[in-house]
């Protein structure tokens, strides 16, 4: 599989994959400095490709980037932390 074109929606506080007109998603809220990553989903028929795992680690390297003190109240971004 070639890599993933993850795309940064900073005006709709998201990053997405879209392929074949399906999205899969990464948003966040933004306070001051700090980011909680509250949401990720991908569509069924875009699962087990990575494709979540690449969102969450360019969300991740993004907010590390701000230096934003990061949060995550979504389950699957809590693994990426722990």
């Amino acid at each position: 599989m070639n890599a993933l074109a993850v795309i940064h929606q900073p005006e709709m506080h998201r990053f997405l994959v879209e392929i074949n007109q399906e999205q899969a998603i990464l948003e966040y809220r933004l306070v001051e400095d700090k980011i909680n990553f509250h949401h990720t989903f991908v569509p069924p028929a875009m699962r087990g490709k990575g494709i979540a795992e690449s969102l969450v680690r360019t969300g991740l390297s993004w907010a590390k980037q701000q230096q934003l003190t990061i949060e995550a109240s979504c389950s699957y971004v809590q693994k990426f932390l722990a």
